[in-house]
């Protein structure tokens, strides 16, 4: 089974959380699910250095980001393949970005993450941010 290893940055504006909803994919399972927004590891990147590409790429958002903003890492694996998922707070100056590959995206507080439908992989990031509010 293939595995990869992502970064997910959990980015916050004035005490709101940014939940960003997939696009369709290979895969439906994971489809118009709403996910915290990063991507995959390039060989030779830090997590940190993956995680701001990851953004300026996808949504031409710069975040302010330290080894100190570690979260937590989730392992899972779905039907097709499994990740490593480290999840990191990002602060941000602005709410206002390019929506480049989602389909949609919220701003909701810690509390109110639970009523959207999650990606799985992503659930217990919802679970421990509504433990810890951020």
């Amino acid at each position: 089974m293939k595995h990869l290893e992502v970064v997910a940055g959990i980015i916050i504006f004035e005490g709101k959380i940014l939940c960003m909803k997939r696009n369709k994919g290979n895969y439906d399972y994971i489809s118009y699910k709403y996910e915290f927004p990063g991507g995959k590891i390039e060989p030779g990147e830090t997590q940190i250095e993956a995680l701001k590409r990851e953004l300026k790429e996808e949504m031409n958002l710069e975040v302010v980001l330290t080894e100190e903003d570690y979260f937590l890492t989730v392992e899972h694996e779905y039907p097709d393949f499994a990740i490593t998922m480290h999840c990191y707070i990002c602060k941000t100056y602005s709410p206002h970005f390019e929506r480049r590959e989602h389909v949609d995206h919220i701003w909701l507080k810690h509390n109110e993450l639970h009523q959207l439908d999650w990606a799985p992989a992503d659930e217990p990031i919802v679970r421990k941010i509504e433990i810890v509010e951020i």
